[in-house]
């Protein structure tokens, strides 16, 4: 079995499996660790929505890094496939950011200022989608904020790296990374493996590894639990939003709707409180929902750094030890572009100086 890498990846979920797609792309030695089974966690526990728009207040940092991300998707859906034979199931067709007040509007003004995003009367949402509440003054319509299937999306970057020559390692817990001349010894369950840089990409557990390597930074977990509902006949063409709960339409015709926020619990078990909440919610939104068939309920653990921005850079001592970690409800939308900042940082290409700034591994709390 080989045993020395140029990078090794820890965490096999969306994130760590974009960077090594990009890497391997790259022509370097990759390996990615991951604890159990790849898009396991986090990754399979989320919706796939890809809002650049509808997730982001911060237009002059954030929004370019999401929105470069989620233009990179459409270009993915065919490299993906292509390489790996997987679909990621791209759907398009857009949000609609729903307003039950003329306040709720008013919030939505700089979301209105992009010229990606129009706004929708009432009567015109109810046009196209005619099973919408009769409650809402009227909508953002955001076309380019699609979904995608995020386990088909991390099964294909972990695909398509091993086309480009990346081990995947399964079943593969890292138990400890030690400095060892110019390269690091990564200690597993199934033996040692030796890497010249180690990314750290395992979600809300990257702070064992943050600690280990003599930071500070916390994750902190919030649980968010999804039901996904059917019925015989179609009733949602575009995906609702509204107060960072949304309905989701599938290719294969059912509707998911998430997700609920339950900060600082560690329990990945559904709670009935959470998916009366996410039913509650969803009628609100699309009251017919009611009659819909329950056809599985789950949850994840999102990881929430203390500003809700990711850390993506180097260790602050060790330009050979990265992290890529702390997406929060983003890791589906960012994962193209991290990956692709983690290769810049490796590969030495240039890097937008704000991006760099903004994620900073030590960045202070204001």
């Amino acid at each position: 079995m080989k045993t020395n890498y140029d990078v090794a990846i820890i965490g096999g979920g969306i994130i760590g499996c974009s960077i090594g797609y990009y890497l391997a792309k790259e022509q370097l030695n990759v390996a990615i660790f991951e604890e159990k089974q790849l898009a396991g966690k986090s990754t399979s526990a989320a919706a796939g929505m890809l809002g650049a728009h509808s997730e982001c207040k911060d237009l002059e940092i954030f929004y370019p890094f999401a929105r470069k991300s989620q233009l990179d998707y459409f270009q993915l859906q065919d490299e993906l496939k292509e390489l790996s034979g997987i679909d990621i199931e791209l759907r398009k067709g857009g949000i609609f950011q729903l307003a039950y007040s003329e306040t709720e509007k008013l919030e939505l003004n700089s979301t209105l200022s992009l010229p990606t995003v129009k706004w929708y009367d009432k009567e015109d949402v109810q046009h196209v989608e005619a099973f919408v509440s009769m409650n809402i003054l009227g909508a953002a319509f955001i076309k380019d904020d699609v979904n995608v299937l995020p386990k088909s999306v991390c099964q294909a970057f972990a695909k398509s790296a091993q086309v480009f020559g990346a081990s995947v390692f399964e079943y593969t817990p890292v138990l400890s990374i030690q400095k060892q001349d110019n390269s690091y010894m990564i200690g597993t369950n199934k033996g040692n493996f030796q890497a010249k840089y180690v990314v750290v990409a395992n979600g809300v557990w990257s702070t064992t590894f943050f600690h280990q390597l003599g930071l500070t930074n916390t994750l902190i977990p919030v649980k968010g639990e999804c039901v996904s509902v059917s019925s015989e006949k179609p009733l949602l063409k575009h995906t609702l939003f509204h107060e960072h709960c949304y309905i989701v339409p599938r290719n294969n015709g059912r509707l998911v709707v998430g997700a609920s926020m339950v900060e600082g619990d560690w329990n990945e078990q559904v709670s009935l409180g959470g998916i009366e909440s996410l039913i509650a919610k969803a009628k609100t939104m699309l009251p017919s929902i009611t009659d819909m068939k329950i056809e599985s309920f789950w949850a994840g653990l999102r990881p929430q750094p203390f500003d809700q921005r990711p850390f993506i850079g180097h260790h602050p001592d060790d330009e050979c030890i990265l992290f890529a970690t702390g997406h929060y409800r983003n890791g589906i939308l960012l994962a193209p572009a991290t990956g692709q900042m983690i290769r810049d940082f490796i590969m030495k290409k240039e890097i937008r100086k704000d991006w760099v700034e903004a994620f900073k591994i030590n960045r202070q709390e204001r």
